[in-house]
């Protein structure tokens, strides 16, 4: 890849990805979109089931294969480094948005809400997740993690450099706050049926397993993680295990830790 394709690639991966950010908030809150995860019921729910975990399998692969180490080195050697990570998002994206097209729900009601006051904390909650899924990506920069980043110093010839360290904002709260958003958004609903709910099942097992796989490779390459996985609670807030102050944002650079749907 030439500089220009590089930087072009890199464009189109970020604007697939904001296509399928967008299509996610509709399908998982069922608006706006042709298809959403309780759509209508066609087929037996066996089929469903079987259809849906295996998308939901899939996914899960794809996301956290590709974000290891040992399949970047691999993947390096087919692509330049500075497309690693557009690669990694252009290939998450489908990943999603043919799980999108894919899915069947099942039907049933494990909860209705009828209460206005239920139903507008829970579409509120709803909200409030999505918000921070997308301001906990900007506070560690978000144009890396969608490798924009990447790609526009490729273009001015710039070498490649990984961020420092650092922990601000809401990393200094909890060491996920992008997962929490997923959370709040995978199980704030007023109608949960038996599909929103497997699936809120799901990715819920999947986040907590996917941090233990994360957290392995942060403290690898940054051997300060240790200390801060101590400090600082992994998913609810709290007081810090030691009772000490997580280290300061350094100018320069973010913990690129979490990222969009997990790893």
């Amino acid at each position: 890849m030439n500089r220009i394709f590089t930087f072009l690639y890199g464009t189109v991966s970020y604007a697939v990805f904001l296509a399928t950010f967008l299509y996610a908030i509709g399908f998982v809150g069922n608006f706006a979109v042709p298809k959403s995860m309780d759509s209508q019921v066609d087929g037996r729910w066996e089929t469903a089931l079987l259809i849906d975990l295996g998308l939901l399998l899939l996914f899960a692969l794809q996301h956290s294969v590709m974000a290891r180490p040992g399949f970047k080195r691999i993947l390096t050697q087919v692509v330049p480094a500075s497309a690693e990570r557009s690669t990694y998002v252009l290939a998450s994206s489908l990943a999603l948005l043919f799980l999108f097209w894919e899915w069947r729900p099942l039907g049933g009601t494990v909860w209705n809400v009828q209460n206005e006051l239920g139903k507008v904390l829970l579409y509120g909650g709803y909200s409030f997740g999505w918000a921070l899924v997308l301001f906990a990506t900007v506070v560690i920069n978000h144009f890396d993690l969608f490798g924009l980043r990447q790609v526009w110093r490729d273009l001015h010839g710039k070498p490649q450099s990984d961020l420092n360290f650092a922990t601000p904002l809401l990393y200094r709260i909890v060491r996920h706050p992008l997962y929490v958003g997923w959370i709040v958004v995978f199980w704030s609903t007023p109608a949960m049926t038996v599909t929103h709910l497997i699936f809120a099942l799901v990715t819920t097992a999947y986040i907590m397993v996917a941090i233990q796989f994360e957290e392995r490779d942060l403290m690898a390459k940054h051997p300060e993680y240790a200390l801060y996985r101590q400090q600082v609670p992994m998913i609810v807030p709290g007081v810090p295990r030691r009772g000490e102050t997580p280290p300061a944002a350094r100018p320069g650079g973010v913990l690129a830790g979490s990222q969009i749907t997990g790893q």
